[in-house]
């Protein structure tokens, strides 16, 4: 079952940032892109478990803080070594100033 779940202000995150967000035992990471739309992933790197949110955005790029794998976070996609696994994305929507995420 999937649950749309209220993450943050849309103030809490600035363009092109990334904020952590903890939720059911899960961590994610919400990113404000250029275009001042919101998306999540999986809020770990999939090479070796560091937070996103330590990382450094860049256009549409999250960029891992231990050793600079680089992920699309618009779609998940691995972009470079070290990283070869993709991150999963979540759904996001925006209702007035908050970011919901659909979690299942």
């Amino acid at each position: 079952m999937t649950t749309w779940v209220d993450a943050c202000s849309t103030s809490d995150v600035e363009e092109e940032e990334v904020m952590r967000f903890d939720h059911g035992g899960g961590t994610y990471a919400i990113y404000r892109s250029p275009e001042d739309k919101f998306y999540a992933t999986a809020g770990l790197c999939t090479h070796e478990k560091v937070h996103l949110a330590d990382g450094f955005v860049m256009d549409n790029i999250i960029e891992c803080p231990k050793h600079n794998g680089r992920f699309d976070y618009t779609t998940g996609q691995a972009k470079g070594a070290p990283v070869c696994v993709n991150l999963r994305t979540f759904p996001v929507r925006v209702e007035g100033d908050r970011v919901f995420v659909e979690l299942d």
